[in-house]
């Protein structure tokens, strides 16, 4: 997302850490390429001129001297866009049930957006009900329905039913949703916040009484997001933000911006089309990873959203004591799949957004997880346990055969998936597996999982 502009802030930084000294040329090209990079990112011109003329100011300012300038304009770049990001505004769940009311135009992406928040807090450990009263769009029953279905949620809809203050109340009085921790509700949209939707969202208000009400809202629409955000907020009271399609555009800044102008703070940001593809929206992690500076927290945060915390716990026992399968480095693939794959995580870990690292290295990984499960399938108990017996030379060669033709694949396929453990396996018995996922990654563990991605380029996937 916004990669044009995280180029042009990285090497705006570089430049201003590199230079001898800050003429006014030098100032004066690196404020163009930012103007030019953040108008491209759709961020108000008149935010857009403050913030260089800041930069300016400070940059001529004879009272600041050496390297002194230099830390003080990066650091006020920095904190300037920042601020045009809004405050950090946590999405914080109360103590008993809370209730949520997502709503927002048509095509923002608002029955995706309440399974991935569903998913979300589900792998968080929250029993998670998503109720559907959307009632005027055909099939967003169903489609609520299919995504509940697909990711294990608990989904509440009347395929009959078509008023949706009736079909609250039928669900309140049966008290189907008093065991449930957090309920989403999914409301239906317009072309445009008319007088009817906004008579329909406050009916449903006064009788789902949510805890938070929060508007879907896609980054294509740039700027416009600022007007919308002010009319739902005017007419609903909406408490926050999530935005949608951050992933496939490059106005995201306008509505990222937009939104924090009008004191909208936003909650999550979505970016991609996958369940997982949601993430909260930091500020400064955001930025940071924009610098190319990483964003481990929001790694960790993500990873979470992948598995569920017992199965995080079972895995990270088995790792610290150096206990490795062959369906371990499966999960473990499919797990970063599940991310989005390297690409998209990479600008997660520091050093590694501006990296040159192999193209395509974990893309396309579905149908090598597709071989791989059927080559443990051919495999005995032992073999999927303890692959080191596969590298034993009297019998590893016969044994990789018979596995190949057992599972009808070639036998480099097999030995890609003895590579794929034995780079894993080398990760762990270098230190990477007592990684405690609350805390994220320390400066020596960090180095060493360099040194490991530095060795990706001898693996033949």
């Amino acid at each position: 997302m916004l990669e044009r502009l995280g180029e042009i802030l990285r090497k705006a930084t570089d430049k201003i850490a590199n230079a001898l000294f800050l003429d006014k040329g030098l100032v004066d090209g690196i404020v163009k390429d930012l103007q030019r990079a953040l108008i491209e990112a759709d961020v108000n011109v008149l935010l857009v001129k403050q913030l260089t003329d800041k930069i300016k100011k400070a940059a001529l300012d004879e009272r600041i001297k050496g390297v002194e300038k230099k830390e003080h304009i990066i650091k006020l770049l920095h904190d300037e866009l920042v601020d045009i990001l809004g405050e950090y505004k946590q999405l914080k769940l109360e103590k008993g049930q809370n209730k949520i009311m997502l709503l927002g135009l048509y095509g923002a992406g608002k029955t995706t957006t309440v399974a991935k928040l569903g998913n979300y807090y589900q792998k968080r450990g929250k029993k998670v009900a998503l109720v559907g009263l959307d009632v005027h769009r055909p099939a967003a029953k169903e489609q609520l329905m299919q995504l509940g279905k697909k990711n294990n949620l608990a989904v509440f809809v009347d395929m009959e039913e078509n008023d949706a203050v009736k079909t609250w109340k039928e669900l309140d009085k049966k008290g189907e949703l008093k065991k449930y921790d957090l309920v989403l509700v999914d409301t239906a949209g317009r072309h445009n916040l008319d007088k009817e939707l906004v008579e329909e969202i406050k009916a449903l208000g006064k009788i789902v009484k949510p805890t938070e009400t929060i508007l879907i809202m896609p980054a294509d629409i740039g700027q416009a997001a600022k007007k919308q955000a002010e009319d739902f907020k005017k007419a609903l009271d909406i408490s926050g933000v999530i935005i949608t399609r951050m992933d496939s555009t490059a106005k995201g800044g306008g509505a990222l911006t937009a939104c924090a102008e009008v004191k909208a703070g936003v909650y999550f940001i979505a970016t991609g089309e996958k369940i997982n593809d949601i993430e909260e929206f930091n500020p400064e992690s955001f930025l940071s990873r924009l610098l190319g500076m990483g964003d481990l927290a929001t790694l960790i945060d993500k990873i979470r959203s992948i598995t569920g915390e017992d199965e995080q716990e079972e895995m990270q026992k088995r790792l610290s004591e150096g206990k490795l399968s062959l369906e371990d480095v499966i999960e473990q693939v499919k797990s970063m799949s599940a991310l989005g794959g390297f690409e998209k995580i990479k600008g997660m870990i520091p050093g590694l957004g501006k990296a040159k690292l192999p193209e395509n290295v974990l893309e396309n990984q579905e149908a090598k997880v597709a071989k791989w499960e059927h080559i443990l399938k051919s495999m005995t108990k032992e073999e999927r346990e303890n692959p080191d017996v596969l590298e034993d030379k009297k019998t590893g060669s016969s044994r990789v055969a018979r596995i190949a033709a057992g599972a009808g694949v070639n036998k480099s396929d097999v030995k890609s998936l003895l590579k794929q453990y034995s780079l894993l396996k080398e990760m762990i018995s270098g230190g990477m597996g007592d990684i405690d996922p609350s805390k994220g990654m320390s400066q020596k563990q960090m180095q060493k999982l360099m040194k490991k991605f530095g060795k990706i380029k001898k693996v033949r996937f």
